[in-house]
């Protein structure tokens, strides 16, 4: 609802300004090329998400997800205490990772609201602490691979769309491991 709000009002005042000022034809045109531009970059993401989420697939298929699995087992066990004595939260939490890892967002959000229910199960509507980290660590993801970034920048013309790989491994490690550390640090304090 508000979002509407805010949609309809930043419309009304730029139909406003472009009526004042004279500017209605610059401002149609401006509006047909933005859905213009806006449906090629859609059709250029799509490409890279379905063969980024295929690679996903084959991934699981062939069993290098099981494998990502029993190599993040440990790290996941100290995050997410949980995992240790329910399997299904634990598979659902690797993929999510893997998935977060490739870059691929939309195919890590499903095993993110599985894994999100599973920790959620009991509760009676209060996050706990680990589910707290899993919002984090999912909004802060580590990639290796940014299929989605890179697709975008591919879409808009890049002819070098991963050149940006160190940016993205510095910053999103950096932004989970203080996310992490930081809901971490606030569970404690909430509990004093």
């Amino acid at each position: 609802m508000v979002m509407s709000c805010i949609w309809t009002a930043i419309l009304t005042v730029s139909l406003l300004s472009a009526a004042l000022l004279g500017n209605m034809s610059a401002l149609s045109a401006g509006v047909l090329q933005g859905a213009q531009s806006g449906i090629t970059l859609a059709l250029a993401m799509g490409g890279s998400i379905c063969l980024w989420t295929g690679v996903g697939h084959l991934m699981n298929k062939v069993g290098i997800t099981e494998m990502l699995a029993k190599l993040f087992r440990p790290l996941l066990g100290r995050i997410f205490p949980s995992t240790r004595s329910d399997p299904v939260l634990e598979n659902h939490l690797c993929s999510n990772v893997c998935a977060n890892l490739l870059g691929l967002g939309n195919a890590a959000t499903p095993m993110g609201i599985q894994a999100a229910q599973r920790l959620a199960r009991g509760k009676n509507g209060v996050a706990s602490d680990e589910l707290c980290r899993l919002i984090v660590l999912n909004t802060a993801s580590i990639q290796l691979i940014p299929a989605n970034v890179a697709a975008v920048r591919s879409g808009l013309g890049c002819a070098t769309p991963f050149d940006i790989l160190p940016a993205v491994w510095i910053t999103s490690l950096c932004s989970a491991g203080l996310g992490v550390t930081a809901a971490w640090l606030l569970g404690r304090l909430w509990k004093r």
